[in-house]
C-alpha cells in the first residue's frame, strides 16, 4: 500500500510518517506550499515561516529515507481560503480558514495529487480517528481530548474517510513528542503553531487591507437603540463577543453583539445580550452522506475550544439545520462552524449564519 503523507514541518506529521513507515507502507512525504511571502505581508527578500517548515519536513523525510516533494498550491489556496477569509471579514463574518484549508487543500487538492502518484491513502497528523461500523466510515474524536481536532474535519466525505489515515488518533501529545525524540527528529520540541499560517503575527486586519488594497473606514459604535457610543476603526477589526480593544471609556463593560457592514456600524451590548438558544447553520455536511429525517438529539460545538453542548438539530427542507440548544449559548458567531456529535462520533457540521 502506498501513502502520501502531508508533512507540515511540525512534530505531529513527522511522527505520522514514522508510524506509517513502521507499519510497512510505501511512503511519500510532501509539503503543500500554500502562500507566497506577499500573501502574508512578509517582504519577498525575507525567509518566512513556511520556508523554514519545508526545511524541517525535508530533513525528517531524509532521515526516514522516503521521497519528498513540495507541491505549490498557493494559487488555489489564495482563491479558496485567503479570498474567502478576506470577504468574510468585510461582511462582518468571522471565518475559520483552517476548516477551509482541510476542505479544499488537504482533502481535495492533495487527494488529486495522491491519485496521480498512485497512492491508496492520504495521511495527516490530525488528532482524530476513522473507524468503520461495517456499512459506513465514522469520524471520531481523538483519544486525547486536549488535542482533538475532529471539529475542523467535519467537511470530510465517506470517500475521503475511506482513503485517509490518522495514525495519531489514539496517541497523546506526550507520546508523539517521545517518538520524535527517540527518532532524533530536529522538530521534536518544536512548539505547536497557534496562528493562522498566512497571518503569522496575528494581525488579521493588516492582511485584509493588504489583499483589498483598502484601508479600514471608521464608523460608529452604537447600542441597540441606535445611540452613538463612539467611533470604531473599521468593521474588520471586530468579532461577536469581543470586549477588549474597543478603545472606549464606558461606565460598564460592553461587548460586540452585532456587526452591520452595510451601515458601517458595530452594535455593542451587555453580556446577557450575547446569549442565544438558536443558530441557523448552512452548507451542512453529514458525515454519513445522508441527513437524518426530522430532528436529532446531539451535542454541538460552536467554536473550536468550546465543550459541546446539548441541543436538538432540525433538518430543514433546503438542507440547512436549525440548532436549538438546551441552554442559551454565548456569542453564536456567523461564519464559525457548528459541529454536531453523538458521543465520540462526529455527525456533521456547517457554517453558522
Amino acid at each position: 500500500m502506498k501513502v502520501l503523507i502531508a508533512m507540515s514541518g511540525g512534530v505531529d506529521s513527522s511522527v505520522a510518517a514514522r508510524l506509517m513507515l513502521e507499519k510497512g507502507y510505501e511512503c511519500i512525504g510532501c509539503t503543500m506550499k500554500l502562500y507566497q511571502n506577499e500573501d502574508a505581508g512578509i517582504p519577498r527578500s525575507h525567509t518566512c515561516c513556511s520556508l523554514d517548515d519545508v526545511q524541517d519536513a525535508r530533513s525528517v523525510a531524509l532521515s526516514l529515507g522516503i521521497p519528498y516533494y513540495v507541491f505549490n498550491f498557493s494559487q488555489d489556496f489564495r482563491k479558496k481560503v485567503i479570498e474567502k477569509f478576506v470577504q468574510s471579514y468585510q461582511r462582518g463574518i468571522t471565518p475559520n480558514p483552517c476548516i477551509d484549508c482541510n476542505r479544499y487543500m488537504k482533502f481535495a487538492k492533495l487527494f488529486e495529487r495522491a491519485n496521480l502518484l498512485g497512492c491508496d491513502y492520504v495521511v495527516t497528523g490530525h488528532y482524530a480517528r476513522i473507524e468503520s461500523d461495517g456499512q459506513r466510515f465514522l469520524l471520531k474524536k481523538a483519544a486525547d481530548p486536549a488535542k482533538d481536532q475532529s471539529y475542523v474535519l467535519y467537511t470530510m466525505t465517506q470517500n475521503q474517510l475511506a482513503h485517509t489515515l490518522f495514525p495519531l488518533g489514539k496517541l497523546c501529545k506526550s507520546d508523539t513528542r517521545r517518538i520524535a525524540e527517540e527518532n532524533g527528529f530536529l522538530n521534536a520540541d518544536k512548539p505547536d503553531s497557534q496562528d493562522i499560517c498566512f497571518v503569522p503575527d496575528g494581525d488579521y486586519a493588516s492582511v485584509i487591507e493588504l489583499h483589498t488594497g483598502q484601508k479600514s473606514v471608521p464608523g460608529h459604535f452604537i447600542d441597540k437603540t441606535g445611540r452613538i457610543l463612539g467611533t470604531h476603526r473599521g468593521v474588520i477589526h471586530y468579532t461577536i463577543g469581543q470586549r477588549k480593544g474597543l478603545g472606549l471609556s464606558l461606565p460598564e463593560p460592553l461587548y460586540v453583539c452585532e456587526i452591520r457592514p452595510n451601515e458601517n456600524t458595530v452594535v455593542l451590548g451587555k453580556s446577557q445580550d450575547l446569549f442565544h438558544r438558536e443558530a441557523m447553520v448552512e452548507d451542512f455536511n453529514w458525515i454519513s452522506g445522508e441527513p437524518p429525517h426530522g430532528s436529532v438529539r446531539c451535542k454541538a460545538k460552536i467554536r473550536y475550544r468550546q465543550p459541546e453542548q446539548p441541543a436538538t438539530a432540525y433538518v430543514l427542507e433546503d438542507g440547512c439545520v436549525r440548532l436549538i440548544f438546551d441552554e442559551p449559548q454565548r456569542a453564536v458567531t456567523p461564519g464559525q462552524a457548528a459541529v454536531l456529535y453523538d458521543g465520540d462520533v462526529v455527525l456533521g457540521g456547517g457554517t453558522i449564519v
